[in-house]
């Protein structure tokens, strides 16, 4: 019998709740969108970088889902969805670099207000784009404020899957892996069944 304070298969499968996993996926979104207005179709660097995005989400969800029954999964999963947010980010990198485009800096104002914004939605960011680019304030092509838009959400969901990781690792080292709580159930029912 399972303790009801330490489960044999513990709560796990929340990633629609999970920060990274919101942030990663608008970056999906975003970048879903970016190719199709900004880079070639049927190219390698499309299909990769919409791979990319799409591998931070997915990883995430799986990572998740498996972490009732393998730490160690979801571990290895959400370590994927946080290198393949990297892959992407050197792609967006690569694009504004060769094509002559400005990378913020972190004391950019623009990258203070699209932080400001806390962009929820596809729509959100589109609207977000647009005012930046008609502003007048700092002018810029739309290209580099979408590319630059969707490092901040990358930066963002990476530093939120790093503290995951951080937090994954420390409950694996504090309370094992599946085969330690199987372990510690099947010798607490041991303990408790009448002789």
């Amino acid at each position: 019998m399972n303790s009801p304070s330490r489960p044999l298969i513990p709560p796990h499968g929340g990633y629609r709740k999970l920060k990274s996993f919101q942030i990663a996926q608008l970056t999906y979104d975003l970048t879903v969108s970016f190719v199709e207005h900004y880079i070639p179709r049927g190219s390698r660097t499309c299909d990769q970088m919409v791979q990319a995005a799409r591998s931070g989400v997915q990883n995430i969800a799986e990572g998740s889902m498996a972490g009732g029954t393998s730490r160690k999964t979801e571990l290895k999963l959400t370590n994927v969805a946080r290198a393949s947010l990297e892959e992407l980010r050197l792609d967006y990198e690569d694009f504004l670099r060769q094509r002559g485009y400005q990378q913020w800096p972190f004391d950019d104002p623009r990258w203070r207000r699209f932080t400001a914004a806390r962009c929820g939605s596809l729509n959100e960011v589109r609207d977000w784009i647009n005012a930046e680019h008609f502003s007048g304030r700092l002018p810029a092509p739309v290209p580099e404020i979408a590319a630059n838009a969707a490092l901040i959400l990358i930066r963002v969901s990476c530093s939120l899957l790093d503290r995951q990781l951080s937090r994954l690792a420390a409950d694996f080292e504090r309370e094992g892996g599946f085969t330690e709580r199987l372990y510690r159930v099947r010798s607490e029912a041991r303990v408790k069944k009448p002789q």
